[in-house]
């Protein structure tokens, strides 16, 4: 028998023994309790062969919709007319320069991104979603629809069928910022009803040969490398130096940070749907396929969503984001295990103003674990990238609501 995921028999597997399964003959499945053919689907997970298994037998077809853990992989967005739209403008920032800087650059994103927001409206909300002409959205009482139907339906139509969901993960085809080849841009984030905190790391460039920078360049700010053995302290929070207002090194990272909070906020706004129709769930995961963005909302932001309405940011399908405190960190190059060479490498850290106010323990002090959900936010070699980052110079920047 062919083997799936950990070593248990494939969904196609098992669908193909069940039905072969010739008249008067006993079935081997019938002789297994529910609750470890419930194991096995757990472990399939893949909605679409979950959809598969549910057509086997109404057995399988009762026993699917109690599934616990579903794992949905969007294959690809279908074109449609995009509705019309505008995104608000952010309020006005404070006279400081830093906030300034921050509120021209969020009108002139806010503008640019609005076609792959509807575009992800397509994808996860089921009044955008474009529905098969051939086939209508699977009642609640239904099992998940065929591998063959899953790309033309919404996550919230699929997933409505699974009564007892309890984790779900999401994986979008790719993540909502185009970014020019060669450029590293990633962002996490995690929400309640708004943004509880947000990491991004980016680098003008990823290169796998050591490049000294020109010092033309916007990322010639600073000098001075940083390699692996760098074990400077933090120091005292600075004023960004004039050299990032005049060469425009800070608007190319101001335009990463409030691109990659209009893409997670328009995640968050969509994911309501979901998190309505199953109060059940404790855990959810929204990626995307290339690794550009991930959303997380553990229990109790799941809740704290549930019974806390969600503020949207005037007419633009996303949550509004509150007034931000960030932390920002700067090298103008970093050398990481395996040769790779992050080039203008930038990592922001990003939390709730009231938040950090309240806490008084600065944006670094979220959560128990303290500093370690800035540095433990991406996968290896990025985690490295992002220790060392955080030893260096912090600059502070701050954010009004948008």
């Amino acid at each position: 028998m062919e083997e799936g995921r950990e070593g248990w028999p494939s969904a196609a597997a098992a669908a193909g023994e069940a039905v072969g399964v010739e008249e008067g003959e006993e079935d081997q499945f019938d002789r297994l309790p529910d609750a470890v053919l419930l194991d096995v689907f757990n472990r399939i997970g893949d909605v679409k062969a979950l959809g598969r298994c549910a057509l086997v037998s109404r057995r399988f077809h009762d026993l699917v919709p109690l599934v616990d853990s579903v794992f949905v992989r969007v294959d690809c967005v279908i074109p449609d007319e995009p509705a019309p739209s505008s995104a608000g403008s952010p309020q006005a920032a404070a006279p400081s320069r830093g906030r300034g800087a921050l509120a021209h650059i969020a009108r002139l994103v806010l503008g640019g991104i609005v076609r792959p927001i509807q575009a992800l409206g397509q994808i996860l909300s089921p009044t955008l979603a474009i529905v098969s002409r051939r086939s209508v959205a699977p009642p609640p009482a239904s099992p998940p629809p065929p591998a063959g139907d899953i790309s033309h339906h919404s996550p919230s139509e699929v997933l409505r069928s699974f009564k007892e969901l309890r984790s779900l993960r999401i994986e979008l085809p790719t993540g909502e910022l185009g970014i020019d080849d060669g450029v590293l841009l990633k962002w996490k984030a995690d929400f309640g009803s708004t943004l509880g905190s947000c990491v991004i790391l980016g680098a003008s460039s990823v290169s796998s040969k050591p490049l000294q920078p020109p010092m033309s360049s916007p990322d010639a700010a600073d000098s001075e490398g940083t390699s692996l053995d760098d074990n400077r302290e933090p120091e005292e929070l600075a004023s960004i130096p004039e050299s990032l207002h005049t060469n425009g090194g800070l608007k190319l990272r101001v335009v990463w940070t409030i691109s990659s909070l209009i893409a997670a906020s328009a995640r968050h706004y969509l994911l309501q749907p979901i998190i309505a129709d199953h109060e059940m769930l404790d855990s959810l995961n929204l990626t995307d396929a290339d690794g550009q963005g991930v959303l997380t909302m553990d229990k109790s932001q799941l809740q704290e969503l549930r019974v806390r309405p969600v503020s949207v940011s005037g007419n633009s399908h996303r949550t509004l984001m509150p007034a931000l405190i960030m932390r920002l960190w700067y090298a103008p190059h970093i050398e990481l295990p395996g040769g790779v060479l992050l080039k203008g490498a930038t990592l922001v850290a990003i939390r709730p103003s009231d938040d950090v106010l309240r806490e008084g323990g600065g944006v670094e002090a979220a959560g128990p674990a303290g500093a370690s959900w800035i540095s433990d936010a991406f996968e290896e070699p990025y985690r490295t990238a992002a220790k060392v980052l955080f030893k260096r110079r912090t600059y502070s920047l701050e954010m009004n609501s948008f």
